[in-house]
């Protein structure tokens, strides 16, 4: 990208915010310090230089006031290495014990002078503590500087400081140590005492010279505090050491203003490293750190200025720090010349470290360039392990400037973008990104340029990158900074973006035709209704099943179904209009979303029902048409398709509900046709839910033995005798309410109908819940079995008769072997069970009946014709079916005794069954003047309130044990109420 002549966008290709520069807070902080620093060392020094006022003043301030100054500097070393732990920690504690044994030798130097009144004598105690000033504080620096690397820099850091501490022996042993005489005859101690003091001061303003250039870059502003400090401190003893001052000197005068500058400097030196940084080091820059704020035209000035800035100081330090070797061999070189300028003898001293210094700077550089060999050759080593991994890496690696052109492209372009890095090489990034992923790309970059290096030292970006043969790929890029600009590594991910986005269309689409599955057509759904006010939407769902698309699969096999799916789902995707949606809910079954016009005013009302109706019919003639699947075999299916509207406020599953329902209604009223929804379909899915809910419970109460089974006694109309008792099931509901057979068994196929098990609709099979009441069947045969045996066991032989609808008898729900293994097991003797039929549907197959209930008689069972004298069946039954007992219908005995016409009929009834030898037994017998009224017309059983009603087991067997009822005659009855069953019961 050029500076001039770009594009407004691609002119600038990356440009974050400037960095504003950085404030230092800690130094407006650190401003109100270092003033009052200032002055206090200014006080001293105007005190200092007008004797204080009084000689009595001087001698305190100079040894008084020094003492406090260096106790002041060990408490704040002391106080700061307790209170924060950071890795100079044992620097300002060995600093803190150099100015405690400074402020102990001035206090001890005061007590000779001011309290005892006395010449200091020599040495003295002081002498031996200003001694102990030096050794700590060479340790401090060394903790402070950055520690050597390799072996030679340890070597090399000792040489440089015996080279600078040489030079200075040489130039100070010929300046004044030399030609000081105070010390000369004196006691050997006095005299190593005296050169201790200087030689130590040499060796340490050796290490602040070396360690100045090499010291680390954590807490800058606190070590060169303290480099100065120690260095003030130094240069005062240097002046003191010179015999023209110290002849001279006297407690509290100017000299003392520099010591006592330097202890405060070191008491204010670590809080300047809690100002400044943090307990790990400096606080980093601001973005700007990672290089100049990049701007699309280049500004040399404004680049040479922020270099310069960056590169000032290092340059300069690192230059110094390798003059130094140079300097001190100059400085001894002086001091050589010096020596034998005064017209004397070279002395010793100055001509053996001389010699010293001069060889080991032949050493340092013999040292220095081993050195720089090894590093060239690590150097060289590791570049060329950096080319390899970027050469040989199957991931693009691109250096970008700060305008955004590439000035390096590593070999693997050529593999994954088709180009030669070299070509790629110049060329401005934008113009290789597709430009509807350039904003994007674009807004990123600035983001991540302008976000702080250690918050985000990288970012991940995804865009489209034009190939050499003109394609696009999907590449992914890690972006780092790199000197000013940005380097990528970046990696073809085309494959993996076209597999995500398969994935996606699989699990919003259906795997066989290909359609919208569920998921996606609802949510289609939910923005047609919410695109318009609220989902005052126009837009109507139409569900359509094949009606006989389950024969095409029984006959010619699920190929051949997949086929006529495939085949529909075309027909129908080719049906629809561009804006609408087709979709394969499941099975064969399909979804339409129509979407209304925009202009809803086009069609309103009864127009856009009839436009609707006309698009679904169309749909349901087109799937009409006959398929041709596994080659040349032609089959058949139908369309039944309901319709749903949108409403205000609806949502979207309340509208595929009501198109589903409507569906429904088109297939029960005779299928391949159309249905509009109408909210009484709601009432009819609600009652039918509710249904499905009780039928649920009623299973549930099965398995949880909520179900009790009660008997009532069939009695003989002649004599009151029990003869038989029927099993009758109840359920105990969990609010102890017991449910007639009638009741609960209408969950499974609705009311209406006759003679389920115990008198319960025999429709259950009808709405496809016949599973349920066929379970009831097994455990009320089960059940009356099982008592009527132990019943039998404990002396009571009445027999039990179990109401079963004749439909159970010919499906596999009960099977005849069943039936024997049941009676087997519980040894029931023949005669004992009483299987009575009950059924009202003439479509019933009646050879197949027949040989299964022959079957019955054979294993002992007594067979009983139930709902005699109501229904096709029961006329039919009696020429075909091998029966014994006839139950004549309730309906047929109440008003027998009242209505004359009645009386006729039933008599007839009970007429043909004593003509065909068959016991008759009357329902719902619960009038004495019943009683007697079917007695005189030939009925032999009854049972009804008028005996007893169901009883539990316990009551049963005292029925049982009494052995007969009551019976009823004209004259003990006339004008009597009847008894409660309840009270015959007992």
């Amino acid at each position: 990208m050029s500076a001039h002549g770009a594009a407004p966008e691609q002119g600038r290709y990356w440009t974050p915010p400037r960095s504003p520069r950085p404030r230092d807070g800690a130094g407006r902080t650190g401003v109100l310090p270092q003033l009052v620093l200032s002055a206090v060392c200014a006080a001293y020094a105007v005190g200092a230089a007008t004797g204080w006022g009084s000689e009595r003043v001087a001698l305190i301030m100079g040894d008084f006031g020094l003492s406090a100054a260096g106790l002041l500097a060990s408490a704040s070393c002391f106080w700061y290495a307790y209170k924060h732990s950071t890795p100079f920690r044992p620097a300002w504690l060995l600093f803190g014990f150099s100015s405690l044994m400074a402020g102990l030798g001035n206090g001890i130097w005061g007590w000779y002078e001011i309290v005892l009144n006395q010449p200091v004598p020599r040495p003295s105690v002081a002498d031996y503590c200003f001694l102990l000033f030096a050794p700590p504080a060479i340790i401090g620096l060394l903790v402070l500087a950055k520690r050597p690397v390799t072996r030679a820099g340890w070597i090399c850091l000792g040489l440089d400081a015996w080279l600078i501490g040489g030079s200075l022996i040489t130039l100070s042993w010929s300046l004044a140590l030399a030609h000081t005489a105070y010390w000369q005859g004196a006691s050997v101690a006095r005299a190593a005492l005296s050169l201790a003091y200087p030689l130590l001061d040499i060796a340490l303003v050796s290490m602040v010279l070396v360690l100045h250039f090499k010291r680390s870059s954590a807490h800058r502003s606190a070590v060169n505090t303290a480099i100065g400090a120690l260095a003030l401190t130094v240069l005062c003893d240097a002046l003191f050491t010179s015999p023209l001052l110290r002849e001279h000197y006297s407690s509290g005068q100017f000299l003392d203003a520099g010591w006592f500058a330097g202890s405060l400097l070191l008491a204010y030196a670590p809080w300047v490293a809690r100002r400044d940084a943090g307990p790990w080091g400096p606080a980093e820059p601001p973005a700007a750190s990672a290089g100049p704020a990049v701007t699309g035209r280049a500004d040399p000035a404004a680049a040479s200025r922020e270099a310069a800035v960056r590169a000032a100081s290092r340059p300069i330090a690192g230059s110094l720090a390798a003059l130094t070797p140079y300097l001190a061999a100059a400085v001894c070189t002086l001091g050589i010349l010096y020596n034998s300028l005064d017209g004397r003898e070279i002395d010793r001293v100055v001509l053996f470290t001389g010699c010293t210094v001069v060889l080991v700077l032949v050493v340092r550089q013999g040292i220095m360039l081993l050195d720089n060999i090894t590093l060239t050759q690590e150097l060289a080593q590791k570049e060329n392990h950096f080319r390899s991994l970027v050469q040989g890496s199957s991931d693009v690696i691109m250096i970008a400037s700060s305008t955004g052109v590439l000035r390096y492209v590593s070999p693997a372009a050529a593999g994954v973008y088709g180009r030669d890095g070299d070509e790629l090489v110049g060329s401005e990034l934008s113009s290789l990104i597709h430009p509807e992923d350039l904003g994007r790309v674009l807004h990123e970059l600035r983001r991540f340029l302008a976000a702080k290096p250690k918050e985000e030292c990288s970012t991940r970006i995804e865009c489209r990158f034009r190939h050499g043969a003109g394609h696009w790929l999907n590449i992914e890029s890690t972006v780092n900074r790199y000197q000013g600009g940005l380097i990528f590594n970046s990696r073809d991910v085309t494959e993996r973006v076209r597999l995500q986005a398969q994935l996606q269309h699989n699990a919003s689409h259906d795997s066989l035709t290909d359609l919208p599955n569920r998921a996606l057509f609802t949510e289609r759904v939910r923005k047609a209704l919410s695109g318009r006010r609220g989902g005052d939407s126009e837009a109507a769902v139409l569900f359509i099943d094949l009606d006989g698309f389950k024969a095409v699969n029984d006959t010619a096999g699920h190929q051949a179904g997949d086929e006529l799916l495939i085949q529909a789902a075309r027909r129908l995707q080719e049906s629809v209009r561009a804006g609408d949606t087709a979709a394969r809910l499941g099975g064969d079954e399909f979804a339409v979303l129509i979407l209304g016009d925009s202009d809803p005013s086009k069609h309103a009302g009864a127009e856009r029902e009839l436009r609707i109706q006309e698009i679904a019919d169309r749909l349901r003639i087109t799937l009409s048409e006959p398929y041709r699947v596994e080659g040349d075999t032609e089959v058949k299916v139908a369309a039944s398709i309901g319709i749903a509207f949108a409403e205000p406020g609806i949502s979207p599953a309340a509208l595929m509900r009501n198109a589903d329902l409507a569906m429904y209604r088109a297939k029960q009223a005779g299928k391949a046709r159309v249905e509009l929804y109408a909210p009484q379909m709601r009432n009819e899915t609600d009652a039918a839910v509710k249904r499905s809910e009780l039928g649920t419970r009623l299973r549930g109460a099965m398995h949880d033995g909520e179900f009790a089974l009660l008997h009532q006694p069939v009695v003989e109309l002649s004599s009151g005798k029990v003869s038989a008792v029927a099993a009758q099931p109840r359920w105990r509901s969990a609010q102890g309410i017991l449910f007639t057979p009638a009741e609960f068994l209408r969950t499974e196929g609705g009311a209406g109908g006759a003679a389920g098990p115990g008198g319960a609709s025999g429709a259950a099979a009808k709405d496809g819940q016949g599973d349920r009441a066929a379970e009831v069947c097994r455990w009320l045969l089960e059940e009356a079995v099982e008592q009527a045996a132990a019943r039998q066991q404990a002396g009571f032989g009445a027999p039990v008769t179990v109401r079963l609808p004749a439909r159970r008898l010919t499906d596999r729900s009960l099977r005849l072997n069943h039936i024997e293994a049941l009676l087997s097991r519980h040894a029931l003797p023949p005669g004992t069970l009483i299987l009575e039929l009950s059924e009202s549907d003439p479509r019933l197959p009646l050879d197949e009946l027949e040989m299964r209930l022959t079957a019955l008689r054979r294993m002992g069972v007594v067979l009983a014709l139930d709902g005699f004298g109501s229904g096709s069946l029961a006329i039919s039954a009696l020429r075909r079916l091998p029966v014994d007992i006839l139950r004549l219908d309730r309906g047929m005995v109440d008003g027998v005794v009242e209505s004359p016409r009645q009386r006729k009929i039933t008599a007839g009834l009970l007429r043909i069954a004593g003509d065909l030898g068959l016991t008759s037994v009357a329902e719902g017998v619960d009038l004495p003047e019943q009683v007697t009224t079917l007695r005189e017309m030939g009925c032999t059983h009854g049972l009804g309130a008028v005996f007893s009603g169901p009883l539990d087991e316990h009551r049963l067997r005292r029925a049982l044990a009494r052995g007969a009822y009551p019976v009823p005659d004209d004259a003990a009855y006339t004008g009597r109420s009847v008894p409660s069953a309840a009270a015959r019961a007992r």
